[in-house]
């Protein structure tokens, strides 16, 4: 049995974490902690602590003093940090939150494992403390049209302020590897879609947009590319890693699905199109939408400015978590973006009260 600290486990990914590693690992003992900003849902808050299988608690990873009384009061032998401010248009306007967060507080959280874990024996999972720290494609920087996609050795060039902020957390995970024989893994996962989403991310954004008949926001040319990884099959992969992984190692997690914006929100909006048809009563559900007068959702499509510093292309190369961990392929990414359309329109009270002032 582990004891695991989730960090973040109000978010997007954090949460279908906490839900994948309850139905998996039923008698591990969950302690997950958030510090409730925006982006966490009323809902998903209300479900974690309701859930008596698991202590849920708010709090900042940057509060050293409570990170380190978790750790040790419910003698946690597994830290897996999905605490982030991850959305690039906020880092761009606002940097300093994405260092406050994603660079200090991660400092402190690996102090805390540190100094908790020293002068303890051996862990009862099986004599191994395990620090994961959850990163991104991002750091990586952008790809060209025709360029080999990243592998774990690929060297760090972030072009925002978010990706900076990640990168800088990564280098210090794995200096606490190399200077005190912390017992680190670090993953770059590819973008995440699927249920509980913040609405601010491109396949929300446009879910919600389009069901409320509003523009449907495309940047540029809408030619950028990017390698998209059901969330699911994210959280598959990360607990590979804990169980698997060897330490002080990077692994990349995706699905080797790699679309073109523009490609991507022409999918998604045959596929609304499509369920609207299927399914006619969900015209006086969201009589907005343009697929409950049988009009075409594309016709919401909007070009806009390009955002600053925007990268072109990301593709992880994830041979080495296939050929070391074994894991597997997931699910073909229109069943998932299927799946994910159907939960937002059966879920609509979920985003609209992330919606409210």
């Amino acid at each position: 049995m582990r004891s695991l600290l989730v960090t973040g486990g109000a978010g997007f990914i954090g949460s279908n974490f906490v839900r994948y590693w309850r139905r998996q690992y039923p008698a591990d003992r969950l302690t997950v902690v958030d510090a409730l900003t925006y982006a966490a849902s009323p809902d998903t808050v209300r479900e974690l602590t309701a859930d008596a299988g698991l202590n849920f608690v708010r709090g900042d990873i940057r509060d050293g003093e409570l990170m380190r009384s978790l750790v040790t009061r419910h003698a946690v032998d597994t830290i897996v940090n999905f605490a982030a401010e991850t959305h690039v248009d906020r880092s761009i306007s606002g940097p300093g939150a994405f260092i406050e967060t994603n660079v200090v507080g991660t400092h402190v959280l690996l102090q805390s494992a540190l100094a908790a874990w020293a002068s303890r024996g051996p862990a009862a999972n099986g004599g191994r403390w395990r620090f994961h720290q959850v990163s991104t494609d991002e750091v990586y920087g952008s790809l060209g049209a025709t360029e080999p996609a990243f592998t774990e050795v690929s060297p760090y060039r972030p072009s925002s302020p978010y990706a900076a902020s990640k990168a800088a957390a990564d280098h210090l995970v794995r200096a606490y590897h190399t200077t005190y024989g912390l017992d680190v893994t670090i993953s770059n996962c590819s973008n995440n879609f699927g249920p509980h989403q913040f609405p601010e991310k491109l396949i929300p954004l446009m879910l919600v947009n389009a069901l409320q008949g509003k523009p449907l926001p495309v940047y540029g040319d809408g030619e950028n590319v990017r390698d998209w990884l059901y969330v699911e099959d994210h959280c598959r992969g990360i607990d590979l890693v804990l169980s698997r992984g060897r330490a002080g190692e990077t692994y990349n997690i995706g699905m080797n699905c790699e679309q073109r914006n523009i490609d991507l929100v022409h999918g998604l909006c045959r596929e609304l199109d499509a369920l609207f048809a299927r399914e006619p009563e969900l015209a006086s559900r969201y009589p907005q939408a343009p697929a409950a007068a049988g009009r075409p959702t594309a016709g919401l499509i909007r070009f806009v400015p390009d955002r600053p510093g925007h990268d072109r292309r990301y593709a992880l190369d994830t041979g080495r978590i296939r050929s070391e961990l074994g894991l597997a392929s997931g699910r073909a990414f229109p069943d998932d973006l299927a799946r994910t359309i159907a939960w937002y329109v059966a879920n609509s009270a979920w985003w609209e009260s992330l919606q409210a002032p």
